[in-house]
């Protein structure tokens, strides 16, 4: 029986076109805008350009994101389960362009926020970025203020920057639980149907924040959150919304987010809770020095409390080579989820609030005024000198998304996301990655990440992995050096008896490719015979400068992430790449 569930023309030289519901006009990424000469692109973008030629995806009269493939706004409409199928099998033999964002980072709007929406807005499109999320802290001030006073600034931000896709969301405050990235796709609902959420189902206007394991008040409080996610679904499907999509944000760092919470957000409102963070933002804030003596990436510098989970481990409760626990250990509560069948993908961002050794700081307010008189601070001012203490980067600066959308658009990024189209790297550890799976023999480009083939018992697949080396320095000024690639498989057993469960026997790491020595485009292939009962495929590289078994033992993953000093972890030290899985259904 199988364990699978489906997941799941414009001119040459004027490209600025809208898409439906009401979405901002855009242009393409000028990497992937041919009416751009090579000469006026910076280094970066030449990189990125030269990739889409090396895919055969721009050339001459070839107009790259403006032309191929049909409006992924299509998929946001309901579809039976071979409909669905089908339309995805379409989606994934089409080229696929992966444009690189964030979806968690923090402005002005927020209490503990420094910068401005156009600031961020022109630090993602410096730092490489094609899409980004504002996702200021939920609450009753971000509620009567901030969901209104934002948008203008937003708006703004989409007009200055059409080449960058600029969405509207906000960290909710998930009740009973952590913190979760909620964002709707642009359109005239986008300020009502955000502000009907926030003030209905956030945890800290609601007075739902309690967890407590056993709690009087938690089965009450897991439920709103259960709720909240309907109501996404409700306003989607009635067209209020175009789209929602909700990622939970740094879910181990204080082991709130229990495994059934997890399982529950998932199946509530199938393509609305998507996935977390396998990586957190706030990357700097173990770099040694003043200030972060005791502080972790990802500020993960937590211990248990009465909230948290109990049956979480010690090690829940740091992260592993700059990954969340619940990501990097094979055979986790990640792999746990994926061994259900059922879609649940990760990201990576910067969360985003003050950045490391800043010198800008908050202008003072008015005689009378605080942060909360108008739910926002000051433009921020020269302050003079850099702050020792902060642990913060940039939006694209060391963490990205890569998201395989088939056109440039609001919709085509969230409908990538929604599919797990979707791969993440810290420090530009590599410039592209493709995967491909599909039965041996076949002559096809088979299912890319987030996607399933199906094959009969017994036949062979074949599986192709295309990596293009990072071909300049980061911004830390270091060129990254991939030297190995881990191949991990799953099986897929089907919903656990326990819906707390948070490890699964079947995954392991079962190969990996030693590419210290390679040069130019690696190309790595597989042929996998053992197609007997449903699995699951994912990737994971390294520079490979720290590593250590892996938490459930080294038969498992020989050489997984280390664990990370609390006070001593420089990022650009230990750089990694996940990606999405995936699946292989098996019929007998």
């Amino acid at each position: 029986m199988s364990h699978v569930h489906g997941t799941h023309s414009h001119g040459d030289h004027e490209h600025s076109h809208p898409h439906g519901h009401g979405e901002p006009a855009v242009q393409p990424p000028a990497w992937a805008d041919p009416s751009i000469p090579d000469t006026e692109l910076s280094p970066r973008a030449l990189s990125r350009r030269s990739l889409l030629r090396n895919a055969g995806l721009l050339g001459a009269g070839t107009a790259a994101v403006t032309t191929f493939g049909a409006s992924q706004a299509a998929a946001a409409a309901p579809l039976e389960a071979q409909a669905a199928e089908d339309f995805r099998r379409k989606q994934d033999q089409q080229p696929l362009l992966f444009l690189a964002g964030d979806h968690h980072m923090h402005t002005q709007f927020s209490s503990d926020g420094l910068y401005r929406v156009r600031d961020h807005a022109e630090h993602a499109a410096q730092y490489g970025l094609d899409w980004m999320v504002i996702t200021d802290h939920g609450g009753a001030s971000h509620a009567k203020f901030a969901v209104d006073a934002v948008n203008p600034h937003i708006q703004d931000a989409r007009t200055a920057n059409p080449r960058l896709l600029v969405f509207q969301g906000v960290e909710w405050n998930i009740p009973a639980a952590e913190h979760g990235t909620v964002f709707v796709a642009p359109g005239p609902n986008e300020v009502a149907v955000l502000k009907q959420f926030e003030a209905t189902y956030d945890g800290t206007i609601a007075n739902a924040t309690d967890g407590t394991p056993g709690g009087p008040n938690t089965a009450k409080n897991e439920a709103l959150a259960i709720a909240g996610l309907k109501f996404l679904a409700e306003k989607k499907t009635a067209g209020e919304v175009a789209d929602a999509l909700m990622f939970a944000n740094h879910p181990a760092r204080k082991g709130l987010d229990s495994p059934h919470e997890i399982r529950a957000w998932r199946d509530a409102a199938p393509g609305i809770a998507m996935g977390f963070e396998g990586a957190p933002g706030h990357q700097a804030a173990g770099i040694p020095g003043p200030g972060h003596e005791a502080s972790g990436r990802g500020y993960y510098d937590n211990n248990p409390t009465a909230q948290s989970f109990p049956g979480y481990p010690l090690a829940t409760y740091i992260t592993w080579g700059g990954f969340d626990w619940m990501t990097a250990t094979v055979g986790g509560l990640w792999d746990s989820l994926l061994a259900e069948g059922r879609p649940w993908w990760i990201t990576a961002n910067s969360d985003s609030h003050w950045a490391y050794r800043e010198t800008l700081v908050h202008a003072p307010f008015a005689p009378g005024e605080n942060f909360d008189t108008h739910g926002q601070y000051p433009d921020p001012v020269e302050g003079g000198k850099p702050d020792p203490a902060t642990g913060d980067f940039l939006p694209g600066y060391y963490s990205r998304t890569h998201v395989g959308a088939t056109r440039f658009g609001y919709t085509d990024v969230m409908a990538g996301l929604r599919a797990g189209r979707v791969w993440v790297d810290h420090g530009g550890l590599v410039d592209g990655l493709d995967v491909r799976l599909s039965e041996s023999g076949k002559d096809e480009r088979g299912a890319t990440l987030g996607g399933m083939i199906r094959v009969k018992k017994g036949t062979p697949v074949r599986l192709t992995i295309t990596i293009d080396p990072a071909s300049r320095p980061n911004f830390h000024g270091d060129l990254p050096k991939l030297a190995r690639v881990d191949l991990i498989k799953g099986l897929v057993t089907g919903a656990p008896a326990d819906a707390d469960t948070f490890t699964t026997p079947y995954t392991k790491v079962v190969k990996s490719f030693d590419v210290s020595n390679r040069t130019g485009r690696i190309r790595l292939t597989l042929e996998l015979k053992d197609t007997v009962r449903p699995f699951y495929l994912r990737l994971r590289g390294t520079d490979g400068k720290r590593s250590q078994p892996g938490l459930l033992g080294a038969a498992i993953d020989p050489h997984g992430p280390a664990a990370d000093v609390r006070g001593n972890a420089d990022p650009w030290q230990d750089l990694w790449f996940y990606s999405n899985p995936i699946f292989v259904d098996v019929s007998r």
